[in-house]
């Protein structure tokens, strides 16, 4: 399970020890006879549907943590048992340290409350209230006062690009701007753990392509623990630190981005990303040489892909300036480098 090396001394947030949801009848108690990893075959032999397989994973402060698979395949199932919005059968599931298994009801409503934000393919935003009152409303229901709930809804509003909108209807806005409205909702309270299931899924290319941007450009200003499931691998690979892939319920591979491409772990993996070029898997700072640019040369996020960077070199630039997530210049992209990836010389 390869780290990303910016997250390397990043502190576990969000711990998943062999988790498993089953349902069908006294689903623990036939869980538990079956003895240890059970196979597919003898969980149906035993009445029970299999959804989530002996997970384990973890989450760092601070890093975008994707989770895909196609449609079946557990994720959505998989994020629900993380927030205990769908009880898990059995397994641990721990958020700063604490087993949310144990958690009371009472204590779980209070840690969604105030600790974890959530985000669905379905906007769910109230059709009665503006768009002021929709993202101050998970405030008010903590019971914080107006004019610091509308104080603070205003500044998430502006943040995610809607300043003006502020006392329009749901029903007055876009489909990109309702899910701003949703996102900004989920801000509100300020949250430590952030889920999205297929937050842009609903809405047209164009519009999606804007949304992931404004959500890279949140997460460099908010540095958010985030938890992202998609069924989407382009979607997978612009935005991910790392990327969870599943299959019938079980995890066949974590890592980041440029492993899965380069080095698939798993027959499945394989053919996932078979169709994926190294150019648009990996990123530009795992080619970023130390040495400084030229003067001259156009700048280059670190965390953009390589084929992102490829408008630059055909308009002549053999060098790009390579910046982090500040803008500060942190080494060189050099077009030899690119077309050795490109050639295979790289993996």
């Amino acid at each position: 399970m390869t780290i990303s090396p910016a997250f390397a001394e990043a502190p576990e947030k969000l711990v998943c020890r062999n988790v498993w949801k089953v349902f069908g009848t006294r689903a623990a108690e036939a869980l538990a006879s079956l003895g240890t990893d059970p196979s597919s075959e003898r969980l149906i032999a035993a009445g029970l549907v299999p959804a989530v397989r002996a997970v384990n994973l973890s989450v760092r402060q601070g890093e975008i943590f994707v989770i895909m698979g196609l449609s079946g395949s557990g994720k959505s199932t998989l994020v629900r048992c993380l927030s205990r919005l769908i009880e898990p059968t059995a397994g641990e599931i721990l958020f700063n340290g604490q087993n949310l298994l144990a958690a009371s009801d009472t204590e779980m409503i209070e840690i969604r409350r105030h600790k974890m934000g959530m985000v669905f393919q379905h906007f769910a935003l109230l059709p009665h209230l503006t768009v002021l009152e929709n993202v101050a409303f998970p405030l008010e229901v903590q019971g914080t006062d107006r004019r610091t709930r509308e104080a603070r809804a205003r500044d998430i509003i502006g943040l995610v690009g809607l300043g003006g909108r502020e006392t329009s209807y749901p029903r007055q806005l876009s489909g990109g701007q309702q899910q701003r409205v949703g996102i900004a909702r989920s801000l509100a309270v300020e949250p430590e753990l952030w889920f999205l299931d297929e937050p842009f899924s609903a809405l047209d290319p164009l519009i999606r392509r804007e949304l992931q941007d404004e959500f890279l450009r949140l997460q460099t200003a908010l540095r958010k623990t985030i938890v992202f499931i998609t069924h989407d691998f382009d979607e997978a690979i612009r935005l991910a630190d790392r990327i969870a892939i599943m299959k019938d319920g079980v995890i066949e591979q974590i890592g980041t981005p440029e492993d899965l491409v380069l080095h698939p772990a798993t027959d499945y993996v394989r053919e996932f990303t078979r169709a994926v070029p190294k150019a648009k898997a990996v990123r530009v700072a795992s080619l970023t040489q130390p040495e400084p640019p030229p003067a001259d040369a156009p700048g280059i996020a670190a965390r953009a892909t390589v084929a992102e960077a490829g408008t630059a070199f055909l308009k002549g630039h053999d060098v790009l300036a390579v910046t982090d997530d500040s803008g500060q210049i942190i080494g060189s992209l050099r077009r030899d480098d690119v077309i050795q990836l490109i050639l295979g010389g790289a993996g």
